[in-house]
């Protein structure tokens, strides 16, 4: 058993179905036209947005479907179609995601809708397909998280919440599911050449001058191809990390030895990407306590 696990894990992606979720644009449209590339004997590209779907499908011959990936019946639905009809997937991309801005003062709903897409998606898409991997000998799960879940997102309580929650879970499923032939890797990209910013429900986003004027693109902005290039260039070393900016790396090292010293480089940073105030933060800030006069 072990030994047919490990071949079946180290073969390429050739002949593998795969189902990809955000796959109407952006990084989950570049892994669509990268796994049809590797020779995936059918992509099936999930989206909220079917028109999207159906587009991006029909580029590689694979099938659509419109999907919420917060509803964990439809994501089981899609996998347990998708066996039916292709065969067991051997690749399951869970990639949907947007930003928002706002810290404590952001409403509840709207880190508990987060929380649904960053983090339950990935949860329901590995309660639906790891079962039938591990049925099949083996499979791959390519989450989506982002370098904010190595690191921070200035600016946005929820999106790095979540994205570390994100980054957590995919280290459990490499723990937890490794000796059943299940293999993980977690994208963590700082800025990417999507729509993101246009597809954020906050409208102060949407208005930002484009993705290097962020935090996330100090470091540059990769373009959606490469990104999934390096995805599979990952997969087919099993490696966990994928960082398409090797700057990430780096940053991590320095909060792992030393926190403190790279929460004031934080700090500092934040300060320069707002240098004429006020600062993510201030949102909540009350105005200074005065003393009551006294009566008469």
């Amino acid at each position: 058993m072990a030994s047919t696990i490990a071949i079946l894990i180290s073969m390429d992606l050739e002949q593998r179905v795969a189902v990809v979720t955000g796959g109407g644009s952006g990084i989950g449209e570049a892994l669509t036209l990268a796994l049809a590339d590797a020779g995936a004997a059918h992509v099936v590209v999930a989206d909220i947005d079917e028109d999207q779907a159906q587009r991006v499908a029909k580029a590689v011959g694979g099938t659509a479907a419109g999907i919420d990936v917060r509803d964990e019946a439809a994501i089981g639905a899609l996998v347990a179609a998708t066996q039916d009809v292709h065969g067991p997937i051997g690749l399951f991309a869970s990639n949907a995601g947007y930003v928002t801005a706002g810290g404590l003062e952001d409403g509840n709903e709207r880190i508990q809708a987060m929380w649904e897409v960053h983090v339950m998606a990935h949860v329901h898409a590995a309660r639906a397909v790891v079962p039938q991997m591990i049925a099949n000998d083996g499979g791959y799960l390519l989450n989506t998280a982002s370098a904010a879940g190595l690191l921070t997102q200035i600016g946005s309580l929820a999106y790095s919440v979540t994205k570390h929650a994100a980054v957590a879970l995919a280290e459990w499923l490499a723990i937890t599911h490794y000796h059943q032939g299940i293999r993980v890797s977690v994208l963590c990209p700082q800025a990417v050449r999507t729509n993101i910013l246009e597809n954020s429900p906050d409208a102060a986003i949407s208005e930002w001058d484009g993705l290097d004027a962020g935090v996330a693109g100090r470091d540059g902005v990769v373009e959606p191809g490469e990104v999934a290039r390096l995805c599979l260039e990952a997969i087919g070393e099993e490696r966990f990390w994928v960082l398409p900016h090797p700057e990430v790396a780096d940053y991590a090292v320095r909060k792992a030895t030393d926190i403190d010293r790279w929460l004031a480089g934080m700090r500092r940073l934040q300060s320069a990407l707002h240098p004429d105030g006020p600062l993510p933060g201030d949102a909540i800030a009350p105005e200074p306590w005065q003393r009551p006069a006294p009566p008469g």
